[in-house]
């Protein structure tokens, strides 16, 4: 689905990315974790085509991402923080997207789903935090992509809307799509994460599943299985 090739990203002097290659398939869920300013967010990028690397390759089912831009049309995203006019109401913003993206839109299921259906006529400026969240998750969900990329999906929600965006992440999977997410909740990535790839400094430290991470490292939790990962890392 999404091959990445000896992937290198540098800002000036500062090394970002380091010689990344991985394959990414269809029909998994994939956790890209590790502290910040490890590269998630410039390695989510460049397979939006928003960073360009100086070294290497991304295909998309097969062909160069390089220089084109198609292909996002079938790559729903969720950026860490969305930002949209304040003055436009949930269903004009929605409206919004779908003109743009001139495809179909599951839009009415989703609204139900996150239980929006009193907001819609609400301005963004006036939303809460958890409520806007809801709607970005509704706008990089309603799209049929084989491809949803969530950075920090869960970002404002309460313990009821985080259980929601697990059962619409299993569904999701359960149609063969492939999904990236990234988060800080370690419980999230245990339950619902098929693989784990941790990166530290740029370059791939571990990649594998939650179960292989912890008997690497010794340990039932994931949380201490990371710490203990980057601790080896440090000695």
């Amino acid at each position: 689905m999404i091959e990445i090739l000896n992937l290198q990203k540098s800002y000036g002097k500062n090394l970002i990315l380091k010689d990344i290659s991985l394959s990414l398939e269809r029909g998994r869920i994939i956790s890209i974790l590790g502290p910040n300013g490890s590269g998630k967010t410039t390695l989510i990028k460049s397979i939006l085509g928003l960073v360009v690397p100086q070294i290497g390759d991304i295909r998309f089912d097969g062909e160069s991402i390089l220089g084109k831009w198609e292909y996002r049309k079938k790559i729903a995203y969720l950026p860490q923080i969305a930002r949209f006019p304040e003055n436009l109401k949930i269903k004009e913003l929605l409206n919004l997207i779908k003109d743009i993206r001139e495809q179909n839109a599951d839009d009415n299921y989703l609204i139900q789903f996150f239980g929006l259906e009193k907001e819609m006529n609400k301005a963004l400026r006036n939303l809460s935090g958890g409520t806007r969240q809801k709607v970005n998750m509704l706008i990089a969900f309603m799209f049929d992509s084989p491809v949803i990329i969530l950075d920090e999906p869960t970002v404002g929600l309460d313990p009821v809307a985080i259980t929601r965006l697990k059962e619409l992440l299993e569904r999701e999977k359960d149609k063969d799509k492939l999904i990236l997410f990234t988060t800080h909740i370690m419980s999230l990535v245990e339950e619902i994460s098929d693989e784990i790839i941790f990166l530290l400094e740029g370059e791939i430290y571990f990649k594998g599943s939650v179960e292989e991470l912890n008997q690497l490292n010794g340990s039932g939790n994931l949380e201490k299985a990371i710490t203990n990962l980057m601790e080896k890392r440090n000695v």
